[in-house]
């Protein structure tokens, strides 16, 4: 077996190697952990998951109400993470989120008051409820893992992770995430509402007392090390590496859209498809992975000129429409 990732698919799928079962175990202890509170909620949790392990950043956009700040705050109790929330409204600036340097008058100096982006799951609530100036603050983070203030940078860590929520944008009140923002985050998807039967486990669950005020953390940092590299180490060959890059270059000739996804798309698909790979017990990526993420991953990125909006064109559409033109491989 070759040592390269990009070897021929049909010799990854006749001689898959062994599964780190290791690395599948610690998965499925998370799965199985957040969903004594996120109830019928498997997809969420594995993509965002997934998004994770890639060294990515989620948006959820949704109604008030269908969990994303529960969601939020089991991911980081399970994961024995550092959690901060800030609740984005109309006057919030970026000191809020950045923090401020503040005369000490006994010392004579400046000193540094870190601000809640200062941790490794960051929540950024109702996002696009801010103002565009204070949305940009997190772009370095989001992007470098990194805060510069007074000249200085601040390392933010290795774990930092970004769950930002918005409301959909016909909400009062609510301003459009700028494209570079957008762009910053690795998926972009909803939680929905429940069917009748999970909403109805729902109210079981909460008859006495919150799920989440009985959630334990269930892995360490050393298994989240050992997640990372093993879906770092998964194949990925080069036909399906073709699809993928395919498939978001056919968003940028796309009919209605005058902005495609750009390459950051790509690497985005490929790292958060082959954590899926891994999820899925194989130790290579298929196309199956690439188009179970390829809505999440490229809708968001986007931009359609005003005649196909009017039309009623959306992103999802020319996604779909993408999948259904571009060649598979076997």
């Amino acid at each position: 077996m070759p040592h390269n990732d990009l070897v021929g698919f049909a010799a990854l799928r006749s001689f898959p190697p062994p599964l780190p079962a290791m690395s599948h175990e610690t998965y499925q202890n998370l799965l199985n952990n957040l969903e004594t509170v996120m109830i019928g909620q498997r997809r969420t949790i594995r993509w965002l998951l997934a998004a994770f392990i890639a060294g990515g950043h989620v948006l959820l956009e949704d109604r008030p109400g269908t969990g994303k700040t529960t969601l939020a705050k089991a991911f980081a109790r399970s994961l024995t993470l550092e959690f901060q929330r800030i609740q984005f409204t109309p006057d919030l600036l970026p000191s809020d989120i950045l923090g401020v340097s503040i005369f000490d008058p006994q010392r004579q100096e400046f000193r540094l008051h870190r601000g809640p982006a200062f941790t490794e799951v960051l929540l950024a609530d109702e996002i696009n409820r801010a103002s565009p100036r204070t949305q940009a603050a997190l772009l370095e983070a989001m992007g470098e893992r990194q805060i510069s203030l007074d000249g200085e940078r601040h390392e933010l860590g290795e774990w930092f992770f970004v769950i930002a929520t918005q409301n959909p944008i016909e909400f009062h009140g609510a301003y459009p995430l700028p494209e570079a923002q957008m762009d910053r985050f690795a998926l972009r998807f909803n939680l929905g509402y429940p069917d009748v039967a999970g909403e109805m486990a729902l109210l079981t669950a909460q008859r006495e007392r919150h799920p989440l005020e009985a959630l334990r953390p269930c892995v360490d940092r050393a298994a989240l090390v050992d997640l990372r590299r093993a879906a770092a180490a998964i194949r990925i060959s080069e036909e399906v590496s073709r699809y993928l890059v395919e498939l978001v270059a056919a968003t940028r000739k796309a009919p209605g859209v005058t902005m495609g996804a750009s390459p950051r798309a790509s690497l985005a698909l490929m790292k958060i498809a082959r954590s899926l790979a891994l999820f899925d017990g194989l130790e290579f990526v298929t196309p199956d992975q690439v188009q179970e993420l390829a809505t999440a991953v490229l809708a968001h990125r986007l931009k359609l000129d005003p005649q196909a909006r009017f039309s009623g064109l959306t992103a999802e559409a020319v996604v779909g429409d993408v999948l259904r033109q571009v060649p598979v491989p076997v």
